[in-house]
């Protein structure tokens, strides 16, 4: 059974499979086929989900991600995975593996600015 409180605090009501890659808040719908004899009957439209490897910068390696084609989009339009998820707010990244990732590239955004030198030392 699916609890009813989400398995993070900032997790809206997103299907089971959405908390393992980037959907960008899309469900399944449901709906009616309705023929030419109108006999109706249910069914289902899921999101479509495409396994990709996606180039993190910061991380320096690919990601294999279960993403919809809207995100596709998204991270196109934004420059890439890693501003994509630093500058989506945890709450509409809808997923639990999506915040990890953001977590996990402001750690080694914070490890490599404490490493680096100044300019202003490294010129005199």
């Amino acid at each position: 059974m699916l609890s009813a409180t989400p398995a993070y605090s900032l997790a809206r009501a997103t299907f089971k499979r959405a908390q393992r890659g980037l959907f960008g808040g899309k469900h399944i719908q449901f709906g009616n086929n309705n023929p030419f004899s109108k006999k109706k009957t249910r069914r289902q439209w899921l999101p479509n989900v495409q396994n990709k490897k996606i180039f993190s910068e910061t991380l320096q390696k690919f990601c294999e991600l279960k993403v919809t084609t809207a995100v596709l989009r998204t991270i196109d339009k934004k420059g890439g995975l890693d501003k994509y998820l630093l500058e989506t707010k945890d709450k509409n990244l809808y997923s639990e593996k999506a915040v990890s990732m953001k977590n996990m590239l402001l750690k080694k955004q914070s490890q490599s600015s404490s490493i680096e030198i100044p300019k202003a030392v490294a010129l005199s």
